[in-house]
């Protein structure tokens, strides 16, 4: 990232809220933290800080090579932030939903899940490995229209600083009106959790607008506990393991799978496998709804918009 992104500035504003909510957990949810999470949270944050560091650059040079064939000069007035900002989230969405629904991304995006507590410190879980996703093409088109890649960092920089505080337990729920438009920690706590209800659900950065158009918005249930973390549990602090075990989880079974069946590792949904040895999120969604409809005496009804992806497949 380049040095003018904002999140640079917001650290020492991170630091002090995690600490704020730490005194807030040791009073009321005593739960909340877990030392050795906290710390391997914390390490994740200065390893992607200095990932962003060593390849920031280099993706800002090709979004300013890419800039020079625009089709617009739309410059720096007042409006086009405010455009540049929404279209950015839009963008942040799917890059987030093919995070969760393709291997090869979410071998990347696994590690903001990895852990099972929920904690601002949790919103420092950031990728060391994002530059080999290619996610930085989805933003190729908000340059060829015109933005300058300088303004695309920085409100991408108050996206993300934006996404800080909603990774929280300590806040409820806020007023109805912002609830409807707004991503908030009740939306977001939903997208963490391993819940079959769950799972897949609300990619939003900043808007949750965008999942209630694309069908994948999910509200909290006030009666069901969330479980956070990813599907196949990590059951380690070691942090290198946290980093690349979905990657090596990804070349294991490329490396024993039948040759038609390779890159289906890389490209297909997480869980799938061509012999059925797991699950992916649409199937354990799929049987959760099967339990729930005979329990309750229904017919199950199949869903209207079923996602792939955030199945563990390591």
């Amino acid at each position: 990232m380049p040095d003018f992104s904002p999140t640079e500035y917001a650290v020492p504003g991170f630091v002090a809220l995690v600490l704020i909510e730490m005194i807030w957990a040791w009073r009321r949810n005593p739960r909340a933290y877990e030392p050795k999470d906290t710390l391997t949270s914390l390490a994740f944050g200065l390893g992607s800080t200095v990932a962003g560091l060593l390849f920031g650059g280099l993706f800002f040079a090709l979004y300013l090579f890419v800039w020079e064939f625009r089709a617009f000069d739309i410059g720096w007035a007042w409006w086009a932030w405010i455009a540049c900002f929404v279209l950015d989230d839009l963008k942040y969405y799917w890059v987030h939903r093919f995070g969760h629904r393709v291997r090869w991304f979410w071998a990347s995006h696994v590690n903001h899940h990895s852990s099972q507590h929920y904690n601002l410190s949790t919103a420092l879980r950031q990728t060391w490995t994002g530059f080999l996703t290619l996610g930085f093409a989805f933003a190729l088109p908000l340059v060829l229209l015109g933005f300058h890649p300088a303004m695309i960092a920085i409100c991408g920089g108050f996206n993300l600083i934006y996404q800080f505080w909603i990774h929280t337990e300590a806040i409820d729920r806020m007023p109805r009106w912002f609830e409807a438009v707004m991503n908030t920690p009740s939306h977001h706590r939903v997208h963490h959790a391993t819940n079959p209800r769950y799972l897949d659900r609300n990619y939003a950065g900043v808007f949750i607008v965008w999942d209630k158009m694309f069908g994948t918005f999910e509200p909290e249930v006030k009666d069901e506990k969330i479980r956070y973390g990813i599907v196949k549990q990590l059951g380690s602090f070691n942090l290198l393991w946290a980093v690349f075990h979905e990657w090596i989880g990804i070349a294991q079974d490329m490396w024993r799978a039948p040759w038609k069946h390779k890159l289906s590792y890389l490209l297909r949904e997480p869980g799938w496998t061509h012999d059925g040895s797991r699950q992916t999120s649409d199937e354990i969604r799929a049987a959760w709804l099967e339990r729930a409809s005979v329990a309750s005496g229904r017919k199950p009804v199949a869903e209207e918009n079923p996602i792939a992806g955030e199945a563990e497949a390591a």
